[in-house]
């Protein structure tokens, strides 16, 4: 396999951006990450995009050429990878497969999501077709319902305080104050999240993420192209992979496990050639704050029911045992879900440049960053290594 490189980043701040169109979003994202590259439009070979619901809340499709189009990138493969909120991080790994395989030299892989364009109520509509459709949907749950679902089951299991898996919200907070490009930028209390509304009961307000808008995007090349731009530090794509599970939770052997996360891991820490104990940093997909402390367990940074030990010792923190979620995390970054695997994975190679501000974390070599569609059933691990 050829080696993979990301060499250029670009990211839109995440909010609501009633100014700006979808395309619009892509593009700037797009260019940002060309320019941070140093390359040209004749440089670019194909096009990938991460959406998961274009189709429905713009009535828009067909995003690969429509995003090459105002790219000005004609001629160029393209097109749209769907996986619900993990769109993002398998379109990555899809475009490093393309590269590894020795098909193309240079690829724009990108995300995107417009959520605000829709009332709530469709946007529930939407995030809802990341489960079964017909045999779950039509029950009339929602997806933060089913992640409820999950959430009950873990304090039960473990034994453990809603007030303790609260804590990943807190935390989130606590570093996207640093983020230039968070939706919620300020530190939120535990006290603040526990009193805030139900949103799905037992899941309140402050342990949801947000509905947003916002486009990331990262240019990936081989050696050759990456040594012809003369870029003084290299990330290399150490290990990619991804895995899924049975698609609704509740055909599952047991909701607090993600067995799609452990399968893509094992096979991510495979391909890189390192463990759970050599990544410097990571960004994990907390769409609720149940799913950072499970996220901890099943990639194997601690056992089943101890993630909260993780997080109440401080060793998610800068300057702790695995630095977690630099960015402000789904929380607190915002959570525009077809974008959010390329925001992780834009956030792990700033990490590993040392050019992420206030919220660096010291000698981060290796980085991880994991991506989640439905409640679990996809997931893309992939693992970063900076060579130079």
């Amino acid at each position: 396999m050829e080696k993979v490189y990301v060499i250029g980043v670009g990211m839109t701040k995440v909010g609501e951006h009633w100014e700006k169109s979808l395309r619009e979003l892509f593009v700037e994202a797009g260019l940002k990450a060309m320019k941070d590259a140093g390359v040209e439009r004749d440089d670019i070979e194909a096009v990938i995009v991460g959406n998961m619901s274009s189709g429905f809340m713009q009535g828009q499709e067909h995003l690969g050429p429509l995003m090459s189009t105002y790219l000005g990138l004609r001629g160029v493969a393209a097109a749209k990878v769907e996986s619900a909120c993990g769109s993002g991080g398998i379109a990555f790994h899809y475009a490093f497969l393309s590269i590894a395989s020795g098909l193309y030299d240079c690829i724009l892989v990108g995300g995107v999501e417009k959520m605000t364009d829709v009332a709530t109520p469709d946007v529930l509509s939407a995030l809802i077709m990341a489960d079964d459709q017909e045999y779950v949907a039509s029950t009339g749950i929602t997806f933060a319902g089913l992640n409820a679902l999950v959430y009950r089951e873990y304090m039960k299991k473990y034994g453990v305080k809603q007030e303790d898996i609260a804590l990943f919200s807190v935390h989130d907070h606590k570093y996207a104050k640093n983020n230039p490009y968070a939706q919620f930028p300020f530190e939120v209390t535990l006290e603040q999240v526990m009193s805030s509304p139900l949103v799905a009961d037992p899941i309140r307000l402050l342990e949801s993420s947000p509905i947003s808008d916002g486009a990331a995007a990262l240019i990936l090349c081989n050696e050759k192209k990456a040594r012809l731009l003369g870029k003084e530090i290299l990330i290399e794509v150490a290990g990619s992979a991804v895995a899924t599970d049975i698609l609704s939770p509740y055909e599952r052997e047991d909701l607090t496990t993600l067995f799609a996360t452990r399968k893509a891991a094992e096979k991510a820490f495979k391909m890189a050639k390192v463990a759970p104990s050599d990544i410097n940093v990571m960004e994990v997909h907390d769409a609720y704050s149940i799913l950072g402390p499970m996220h901890l367990e099943d990639l194997g940074f601690a056992k089943k029911g101890e993630g909260i030990f993780l997080v109440k010792e401080g060793e998610i923190e800068k300057d702790g045992k695995i630095p977690t979620n630099m960015s402000g995390g789904l929380k607190a970054r915002g959570h525009p879900v077809g974008a959010t695997g390329i925001y992780q994975i834009a956030e792990i190679v700033l990490q590993l440049r040392g050019e992420a501000g206030e919220n660096q974390v010291s000698n981060a070599e290796i980085g991880l960053a994991q991506s989640v569609g439905g409640v679990g059933s996809s997931v893309a691990v992939n693992i970063l290594r900076r060579v130079r």
